[in-house]
């Protein structure tokens, strides 16, 4: 066996060889793209005979040169780079840091510590994709709203009628609707009823379109404090950018949402995936997506429950001893999870018992749907472990029981 450290950068890659007594057997530094990929290989064959007597470290998940070191039968291992830190400072306590330096470091933690790391997940390319589809998804909802702050924060500094017409939904068609055609104040006066009509039908809406048109007219029209005549010319021209941002936005995003839907119902855990309560085709995307669907990537529920960042941690000093969130976890998975923990309270009568009992023991309404994502991640790796579907009265038994 042979061990390899990887410190990976966009346009270089710094590598380090070591046999398993932790001699040096190659050092060097390989380009990014095909050439340093070939390079790599050919310094690998000349201490190993077969693929899978390669052990490689690096700091990161994906990408191409991951995705190269798993396709040669490597086995890959994806160290979080808080961890190589720590190592680093076991080795060294001079603070010193170099990128040869780390290659070694992360060849080492796959010598003698690889048993507390978890390898690449060989997801399948539906998984992969999902997880991209549901990834850039997300990422556009965030950016959206950030430009809706940006409107909002804008429309109240000079066009408050517009708060007032159209609330807080400002990414919603109606408003977009309104404000494409009335970006100022001024133009929101002359606006009549019939033009608003028409701009909401256009948009979509098919019911109360004339008593909502009336409303948002009698709103536009009534009086609050303004700015000048040229501050509102420049204000307008900014909204109307940031109106035409969220606009794009909304149809990117369905579009992302469309082809995020047929993917998922083509993987063949989306029914098991689906039957549990409080996730629908969107967020049980996100969560197929970044749980992957390798059987073998979680030993136990645990696990499971670890990677999400659902799990509680312990710190215990002597008499001293307090749980705490975890911190090192995965986002996008955490946030879904945090999700589908507050939907499955209206959809689940076992859900809802559990967060009420959460309460009852003095958690606070985070801590309390903590507790439940950790419960429904628990029974969402024991369905899809035995291939069934989630049923109420087998999931929440045990705890029924437990109460009793």
């Amino acid at each position: 066996m042979i061990f390899v450290g990887i410190d990976w950068s966009e346009r270089h890659h710094d590598v380090c060889v070591l046999d398993a007594e932790g001699t040096v057997l190659a050092r060097g530094r390989v380009p990014e793209g095909i050439e340093g990929v070939a390079k790599l290989h050919e310094t690998l064959a000349e201490h190993a005979e077969q693929p899978q007597e390669v052990i490689v470290g690096i700091e990161t998940d994906r990408g191409l040169l991951v995705g190269a070191l798993v396709a040669a039968g490597y086995q890959v291992f994806a160290i979080n780079p808080l961890s190589v830190d720590r190592y680093r400072d076991r080795h060294s306590t001079s603070g010193a840091k170099s990128d040869p330096g780390d290659a070694k470091v992360l060849a080492d933690t796959v010598r003698t510590d690889r048993h507390n790391h978890r390898p690449v997940a060989g997801d399948s390319e539906l998984a992969s994709s999902i997880k991209l589809l549901a990834r850039t998804h997300q990422s556009f909802i965030w950016e959206r709203q950030r430009h809706v702050n940006r409107l909002r924060s804008a429309l109240r500094e000079f066009y408050p009628q517009a708060l007032q017409a159209l609330g807080t939904e400002l990414a919603s068609r109606d408003a977009i609707a309104v404000l494409l055609i009335a970006p100022t104040p001024e133009l929101g006066r002359r606006l009549s009823r019939s033009k608003i009509a028409a701009a909401l039908r256009r948009a979509g809406r098919q019911r109360n379109v004339r008593p909502r048109a009336a409303q948002i007219q009698r709103a536009l029209r009534s009086d609050q404090l303004g700015v000048s005549a040229s501050l509102e010319e420049t204000y307008g021209v900014i909204a109307s950018s940031l109106v035409g941002l969220i606009a794009g936005l909304n149809d990117q995003i369905a579009g992302l949402e469309q082809g995020l839907h047929r993917a998922f119902e083509q993987h063949p855990d989306a029914e098991i995936i689906l039957s549990l309560p409080g996730l629908g085709s969107t967020l049980g995307a996100r969560v197929l997506g970044e749980f992957g669907d390798d059987r073998t990537r979680y030993a136990d529920a645990r696990a499971r429950r670890n990677y999400a960042g659902t799990s509680p941690i312990t710190k215990a000093s002597g008499t001293h001893r307090v749980v705490l969130a975890r911190f090192a976890r995965n986002e996008r998975l955490y946030d879904a999870c945090h999700m589908w923990a507050f939907a499955s309270l209206t959809a689940s009568p076992g859900s809802r018992r559990y967060y009420d009992a959460q309460r009852e023991r003095g958690k606070t309404h985070n801590q309390a749907l903590r507790a439940l994502g950790n419960r429904l991640v628990g029974i969402l790796h024991g369905c899809l472990k035995r291939g069934e579907l989630y049923r109420e009265d087998i999931a929440w038994r045990v705890r029924e029981a437990e109460a009793a």
